[in-house]
């Protein structure tokens, strides 16, 4: 598989299409909307965030039609967060940019937006991805935080038991899966996960 392909989504679309009903995917970091196009394609409506003005307006050029695309901080206010709204959600490579509290943050922002029998589909860096910053300096001054600053900015890297941890309160883990993202100029390794929402302690927090 060629340098630049990365054709992972397609095999989720039975899920996302089943889990969103009637209603939108949410796209939490969208980018230059690859997803976003591959989501509408497939007869999906997606409202999308993404921070970067420039990379939203790739997106808005290659999605034109089906996505509704908004520019800004994703932890600050999102189009659809009323309780219990959105029956899919798909954040790919966007969570992992955080100190753990405000990731742990944002999961429960997520769990509080899915609908009973709801689906987070997401991708995670891996501790395993040394091609793209899986080592120092730490951004958090510890070492075993696996948060590091990778071209002055800081990203997240995990473990199984990371990811685990992250998801432990108020979710299913459906599905688990260290991969080979060929996206990018040298092999990038993520997790990719499958969750479904159930009663949480700490969902309403």
């Amino acid at each position: 598989m060629a340098s630049g392909t990365d054709p992972w989504l397609p095999r989720w679309l039975p899920l996302l299409r089943a889990c969103a009903g009637d209603g939108p995917v949410l796209e939490l970091g969208c980018a230059t909307g690859r997803d976003t196009a591959t989501l509408v394609k497939a007869g999906l409506r997606v409202v999308a965030i993404e921070l970067s003005s420039d990379a939203l307006a790739q997106a808005r050029e290659r999605v034109p039609t089906g996505a509704a695309f908004h520019c800004g901080d994703f932890r600050e206010a999102w189009p659809l967060e009323s309780e219990a709204t959105v029956g899919a959600v798909l954040a790919s490579l966007s969570l992992h940019y955080f100190a753990w509290d405000a990731t742990l943050a944002l999961v429960r922002r997520i769990h509080r937006v899915l609908r009973p029998g709801g689906v987070l589909l997401c991708r995670l860096n891996s501790v395993n991805d040394l091609h793209h910053g899986a080592r120092g300096p730490s951004a958090s001054g510890r070492d075993e935080d696996f948060f590091y600053v990778v071209d002055g900015i800081p990203k997240r890297f995990f473990d199984r038991a990371a990811v685990e941890l992250l998801f432990a309160d108020g979710w299913q883990l459906q599905h688990l899966e260290e991969v080979r993202v060929l996206r990018y100029d040298e092999p990038k390794v993520a997790w990719e996960a499958v969750l479904r929402p159930t009663p949480s302690s700490a969902a309403g927090s």
